[in-house]
């Protein structure tokens, strides 16, 4: 299992507290430092069953710089939302815990990181 994190995000600090309570084994990765590709952003995509923009932090002032609430929602903007947050990493959702089993969540809430624990049982 891996866990993607901004560790001044306070709902990262609640999911990595509540992952060691309960001793799970997982990565950390700091998404700011250890920027995902755009093939990784589609694959954590795919995996979480969502779009680019359902992950996007429009609140950031990056997206408000790229205008991003102006741009399109369709199969046809889709790269281009991946490239956006490809390059500006701030506006990914976090955290994103990846499971064992193929499953991912955005974990902002406890109910989501033991979804994600449960998934993790193979």
């Amino acid at each position: 299992m891996e866990i993607w994190i901004n560790p001044a995000c306070s709902k990262c600090r609640s999911a990595i507290s509540l992952l060691d309570a309960e001793g799970a084994e997982y990565t950390v990765r700091r998404y700011l430092e250890d920027v995902p590709s755009e093939d990784e952003i589609r694959a954590v995509l795919d995996r979480l069953g969502l779009e680019p923009w359902d992950i996007t932090r429009t609140q950031e002032a990056d997206a408000k710089e790229l205008g991003l609430k102006d741009w399109a929602r369709d199969e046809a903007s889709r790269e281009r939302w991946i490239t956006a947050l490809a390059e500006h990493p701030r506006l990914i959702q976090r955290p994103i815990i990846t499971a064992d089993d193929g499953t991912a969540l955005v974990a902002r809430s406890e109910d989501a990181v033991r979804e994600a624990l449960e998934h993790n049982k193979g």
